[in-house]
C-alpha cells in the first residue's frame, strides 16, 4: 500500500462532503450600503472575533460599503492599553465606549460587562441610526442581537445577525443554567423574535444552522452559512530555521505542537494533555499561546505532573501572529463534545493559512471531520482519543515531508474557499438582500407573527 493511501486510511475519515464555495460574482447594489457594525471586541483587542470583523469591514469598504463600528475599549485579555475613543482607519469610523472589567475571569463578571456594553450600544444607536441603512450585530456579547431587534422596532432599520455562538444552548451545555429555568425559556423566546425580525442570519457552520432551525424553523430562508476565514497574504509559511519566534523559544530542533487561541470551557484541553503525557520522553514540545478559563487549570496540572514538554505564552500581538503560527510542525484545534454545533473554532482557518498539518479533536458528528477530509490537511480524533492523537504526532515527527504535504494542501484549500475576499463577497450579498427585502416589504407585513 502506498504511503499516502495508508495515511488517508489511518488518519482521515473515509466520507468526504465538499464545502460549498461561493465564487459567483457579487450582486450589484442598486443602493449604497451604509453599514453600522456593533461588536464588543475589535482590535487592538486580542479576541479572534474582533480581528475577523476588522478584516471583513476592510474588505467591504474596498467594495464600496460605507462602514462605521461601535465597539469597546480593549478588554478581552484584560490589558490596560487604551485605544482612541474615536478614530478613522481606511475611511472606517471606529467609536469605542468605555469597558468594564468586573470579575473579569468569571462567567458572571463577563455577563455583567456584556450587559453594560449592550446598554452603551443602545445609546449609540439612538444617535447614529440616521447615518446608516443597515445594522450588523454579533453575538459578542451573546445578547447583543437584541439591539438589532430594537433598531428595527424603533427605526425600521434592517439588521443582520452574525451568530458566533449559540446561547443559551452553550450555558446549558456547560451547566451554568438549567434547561428548564425561566431564564432559558425567556432567552429562547427573545432569540426567536430577534431572528424573525432580522433580514439575515449568518452562522459559521451547517451544524449551527440545524441548531437554529430546531428552535425556529420559520427562519430557514434567512440563514446563510458563511465560514470564518484567514488572510493567506498576511500569514505565510515560514521555515522554522528562518523564524525568529521559533529561535526565541527554542523550538527549531523540537517537533512542535501548537495550540494558539482561547483555552475556554468549550474547548477540549484534556485530550491534548493526555497525549502530551504519553509523549513526555520524546523530543516533542507542546506550545499553548493564549488565555481562557482552562489555561490556569492546565498549567497547574502540568506542574503537578512534572511535565517538561509544555511552553505557555500569552496572547501575541497581531504583527507577531505570522511568526508564532508558523513556529510549529503541527497545529492543534479542539472542540468539547458537549458544545458541538454550538461554537466554531476560528483558529482552524489561521492554522490552514500557516501551511502546517492540523490535528482536530472533535466529536464523531462534527462538520470539522468533513472539512479536514476534503482539504486532506491532517486528521481528526474523537474527544478522549489521546492515544490516537499521540500516535499521529509521533508519526508526523518521524516523517516531516508528510506533514509538509498536508500543510500545503490545507493552505491551498483555504485559498480556494476561506480568504477575506471570498468571504466578504458572501457577506456583501447577504447585506444587499437584507436591504432589498426591507425596502420591498409592505409596512403591514413588517411585523412577523
Amino acid at each position: 500500500m502506498k504511503l499516502n493511501e495508508w495515511i488517508n486510511n489511518k488518519f482521515v475519515p473515509s466520507i468526504s462532503i465538499p464545502i460549498e464555495s461561493e465564487n459567483e460574482a457579487p450582486v450589484k447594489s442598486q443602493k449604497s450600503i451604509k453599514l453600522s457594525v456593533i461588536t464588543q471586541f475589535f482590535p487592538p483587542d486580542y479576541a479572534a472575533t474582533g480581528q475577523l470583523i476588522e478584516e471583513l469591514i476592510k474588505q467591504l469598504g474596498q467594495q464600496g460599503v460605507n462602514v462605521e463600528v461601535f465597539t469597546s475599549q480593549p478588554g478581552y485579555a484584560f490589558q490596560s492599553q487604551a485605544a482612541p475613543a474615536v478614530e478613522w482607519v481606511d475611511r472606517i469610523r471606529i467609536q469605542r465606549s468605555r469597558t468594564a472589567q468586573l470579575w473579569s475571569g468569571r462567567i458572571r463578571g463577563k455577563a455583567v460587562n456584556g450587559v453594560l456594553y449592550t446598554l452603551r450600544a443602545l445609546l449609540y444607536l439612538f444617535r447614529a441610526w440616521r447615518r446608516n441603512n443597515i445594522l450588523l450585530v454579533t453575538t459578542a456579547p451573546p445578547f447583543l442581537p437584541i439591539i438589532g431587534y430594537l433598531a428595527y422596532l424603533l427605526f425600521r432599520l434592517p439588521y443582520v445577525c452574525i451568530l458566533y455562538d449559540l446561547y443559551p444552548d452553550i450555558a446549558i451545555a456547560l451547566g451554568v443554567v438549567s434547561p428548564n429555568s425561566w431564564l432559558v425559556r425567556l432567552w429562547n423566546e427573545i432569540n426567536k423574535q430577534v431572528w424573525l425580525k432580522s433580514q439575515g442570519i449568518v452562522v459559521l457552520s451547517p451544524a449551527m444552522k440545524q441548531k437554529i432551525l430546531a428552535h425556529c424553523p420559520e427562519v430557514a430562508d434567512k440563514i446563510a452559512v458563511i465560514h470564518s476565514w484567514a488572510n493567506p497574504e498576511a500569514i505565510v509559511p515560514i521555515p522554522k530555521k528562518e523564524n525568529w519566534f521559533a529561535h526565541e523559544y527554542n523550538l527549531v530542533n523540537k517537533f512542535t505542537v501548537l495550540y494558539s487561541g482561547n483555552m475556554g470551557r468549550c474547548h477540549d484541553i484534556e485530550t491534548m494533555l493526555e497525549a502530551a503525557k504519553q509523549l513526555q520522553d520524546e523530543p516533542i514540545q507542546f506550545v499553548c499561546i493564549g488565555g481562557g478559563a482552562k489555561r490556569e487549570e492546565l498549567i497547574k496540572e502540568v506542574n503537578r505532573l512534572g511535565l517538561e514538554n509544555f511552553t505557555f505564552l500569552p496572547y501575541q500581538d497581531k504583527q507577531v501572529l505570522p511568526y508564532s503560527l508558523t513556529a510549529c510542525d503541527l497545529s492543534l484545534v479542539s472542540v468539547d463534545s458537549i458544545t458541538e454545533g454550538l461554537v466554531v473554532p476560528s483558529k482552524l482557518y489561521s492554522a490552514l493559512a500557516a501551511g502546517r498539518p492540523i490535528a482536530v479533536i472533535c466529536s464523531q458528528s462534527s462538520y470539522l471531520r468533513e472539512m479536514v477530509a476534503e482539504a486532506n490537511c491532517g486528521s481528526t480524533f474523537e474527544n478522549g482519543d489521546s492515544q490516537g492523537l499521540a500516535q499521529f504526532i509521533r508519526f508526523l515527527s518521524r516523517d516531516l515531508q508528510v506533514g509538509e504535504r498536508m500543510g500545503k494542501a490545507g493552505r491551498q484549500y483555504l485559498r480556494s474557499h476561506f480568504t477575506p475576499k471570498v468571504i466578504s463577497q458572501q457577506y456583501l450579498r447577504v447585506l444587499q438582500r437584507a436591504i432589498s427585502s426591507n425596502e420591498v416589504m409592505p409596512k403591514s407585513q413588517s411585523n412577523v407573527k
